[in-house]
């Protein structure tokens, strides 16, 4: 009798987490649970406090999910990986007048290069997630990231930087079904965490207060500086830069007698540009650190794709082409809103993935 394929599942305590491992087991792998240990605190007032995929919560309910389908159950602790990768950067990009995509930097660093670098050394053929996407290899050879078959659950931009090597050792079972029939599938089972709602906050800032988590990690205060116009005309004094992104409107708190927009950030003058709602709109950005997936490359060609620039967006129609090494540009055929820096630009032909960068 041949040996059973190895896959570490990360269980998020989550319910698709939860039904992954169920469906990878009936499909006839040898399961291992694994939740992620990557809070920072010490105190377990502090982890139980915070939710998502960090918390002590999520820890206990992975392990009773784990129990109740007999696999065996692990934490594993990612605490430096995720500082490095996740928080630094999220405090990085957020002082020089970007807004990142933390979520972004986990999957690629933290859930699959460190997972799966640590799972392969204990025998594991496959990690596994509970992501809404499906993983496919192509007939040019390449891997690639699927839209999965429900449209309102996608997570495919959040998984645009995966490598080719990550992707072969990668499985998403999740993909193929809609969010009701995992809600189903886990209730069947009688699941501990078949209703627990889903997590929407940044993991380490439950309170969305993305300023004052900067102020308390790194000890240092906001520096207030000036709103300005396009010409350069102070409008008003701002906060400290890190309470902004392109497109806010809310927040702002100038008297302008109607409504007014952040068009940009200038962290070397410390000046948060304001503007009409016209001024938030542009056919055009550039993105460098591009991972090329479905396709390898563009190879000095322009290509047709649709493009997302934000997570929520819809993805609109545009031509991408290579202005440089590492760089490429996108002229989108509709104006698009707040198009912001340090979030990424990701590129689809049909439900594929071709690949992303991050907007500069």
């Amino acid at each position: 009798m041949g040996r059973k394929e190895k896959v570490v599942v990360g269980m998020s305590g989550g319910v698709d987490s939860s039904v992954a491992a169920w469906l990878l087991m009936r499909q006839g792998y040898d399961v291992v649970g694994v939740t992620m240990q990557i809070w920072q605190e010490e105190d377990r007032d502090t982890q139980a406090a915070n939710g998502g995929c960090c918390g002590l919560s999520a820890v206990e309910d992975a392990r009773r999910v784990a129990w109740k389908l007999g696999i065996p159950y692990y934490v594993m602790n990612f605490r430096d990986e995720f500082r490095r990768h996740v928080i630094d950067y999220f405090i990085d990009e957020y002082t020089h007048g970007r807004t990142p995509n933390p979520c972004i930097a986990c999957n690629r660093y933290v859930k699959w290069e460190a997972l799966l670098r640590r799972s392969l050394d204990i025998g594991a053929d496959y990690i596994a997630t509970g992501h809404y996407a499906r993983v496919e290899c192509l007939p040019n050879g390449r891997c690639a990231v699927r839209s999965s078959v429900t449209a309102a659950k996608d997570q495919t931009y959040a998984l645009y930087n995966l490598t080719q090597e990550q992707l072969r050792h990668t499985l998403m079972p999740v993909g193929h079904y809609h969010k009701e029939e995992i809600r189903a599938m886990a209730e069947q089972l009688d699941l501990p965490v078949a209703r627990k709602p889903d997590s929407q906050e940044i993991c380490f800032v439950p309170d969305q207060d993305y300023a004052g988590f900067i102020a308390r990690d790194t000890g240092r205060s906001p520096v207030p500086g000036n709103f300005v116009d396009a010409q350069g005309r102070v409008l008003g004094r701002h906060q400290g830069i890190t309470h902004y992104t392109v497109g806010q409107r809310k927040g702002l708190g100038l008297a302008m007698g109607h409504p007014v927009f952040v068009t940009e950030i200038r962290p070397g003058t410390n000046e948060v540009v304001i503007g009409e709602a016209e001024d938030v709109y542009s056919d055009r950005l550039v993105c460098s650190r591009v991972n090329w997936m479905a396709a390898d490359g563009l190879r000095g060609k322009s290509r047709r794709a649709a493009a997302k620039i934000r997570y929520a967006h819809k993805g609109a129609p545009c031509e991408i082409r290579e202005i440089g090494p590492d760089l490429v540009e996108v002229r989108f055929d509709e104006p698009q809103r707040a198009i912001t820096p340090g979030q990424a630009a990701v590129f689809y032909d049909g439900e594929y993935v071709l690949g992303g960068g991050v907007i500069i």
